[in-house]
């Protein structure tokens, strides 16, 4: 089986759960009060249902029995109805589950889709514009700074207004939970460590490598040394730890949810695109290091792992 075929069998498996998850999901809203409550709110069953069983159910079905050309109605329908769901459900404060179940059908949806209609998904895509590999100019100073300035905008926008947004609109659509204080707490001391592990990896990188952590002004040298000596990817643990330690300082078991996606997008899609240009740039070196040093888990490097 070649992997394009494997791709589209695995895009059309998802479009057949997908269906028989639908179908069941109506016989829900149709037959327990409590299931059309929790993800319908206040909305008409037969009306929605009307638009939903055929757009949604029985067009899935259909990817799944191979008419592929209906990716084009369900994954579209998929993110109209996830969209109006939220504005709902952010207007009246119902159906907050509603609109989990659909924010999932429409990220499992589009991947489904990529994979029947392309025989794989391109995450080459998401390397563009200012989020293409590039190194940093020679010869210029202040990358220090400028490493500030990259860490101030991201961690403000990624640790600051999306987990606010996110915590925010957990309250208005009735999901949230509240935590205990100790797990509040021990989130407090888990962003002092993850920001310290942050800044001590972004000013390694900016002072031995020559260049910043933004893909476009990426180091010119290869940087092995200090934490890049114990995890390959320390600014990485860093976040996500950050981002999960902001759920729990937040009580937001969604923002928790938000980081655990970004550590499986960065792994699945970022990250090999990163190594790949790592080693175009740092050939046998690069290879050495990879084999010698944990991508995730923290460990003590193998002997006769250089210094640098």
């Amino acid at each position: 089986m070649t992997p394009g075929t494997f791709a589209v069998r695995l895009g059309r498996l998802y479009f057949t759960l997908q269906a028989a998850a639908g179908a069941l999901w109506w016989v829900g809203v149709f037959t327990l009060p409590w299931v059309r409550h929790t993800t319908l709110g206040e909305l008409n069953p037969v009306v929605v249902g009307a638009l939903d069983i055929p757009l949604f159910v029985l067009a899935s079905a259909a990817v799944a029995l191979g008419l592929r050309s209906f990716v084009w109605v369900v994954v579209p329908w998929t993110v109209i109805v996830t969209m109006g769901l939220a504005v709902y459900a952010t207007v009246t404060g119902l159906a907050g589950w509603g609109v989990l179940i659909m924010v999932a059908a429409s990220g499992g949806g589009l991947a489904a889709g990529l994979l029947v209609w392309l025989k794989r998904i391109p995450t080459e895509w998401i390397v563009f514009g200012p989020f293409r590999f590039r190194a940093a100019p020679a010869g210029r100073a202040g990358y220090l700074g400028q490493t500030f300035g990259q860490i101030v905008v991201f961690w403000g926008a990624c640790l600051v207004l999306i987990p606010g947004i996110i915590a925010v609109v957990e309250s208005r659509w009735g999901l949230s939970i509240q935590l205990p204080l100790w797990a509040r707490i021990a989130g407090g001391v888990l962003l002092l460590v993850a920001s310290a592990l942050g800044i001590w990896s972004a000013v390694t990188m900016s002072t031995l490598g020559s260049g910043t952590p933004l893909p476009s002004a990426m180091p010119r040298l290869l940087v092995i040394a200090g934490p890049y000596r114990f995890v390959r990817n320390p600014m990485a643990v860093a976040g996500i730890t950050q981002g999960i330690a902001v759920g729990l300082i937040a009580s937001s078991w969604l923002v928790v949810v938000y980081a655990l996606c970004g550590s499986l997008i960065w792994n699945w899609v970022v990250r090999p695109h990163e190594e790949a240009d790592l080693e175009a740039k740092f050939g046998p070196d690069f290879a050495a290091y990879r084999e010698r040093v944990s991508c995730w888990v923290p460990r003590r490097p193998r002997a006769g792992a250089p210094r640098r």
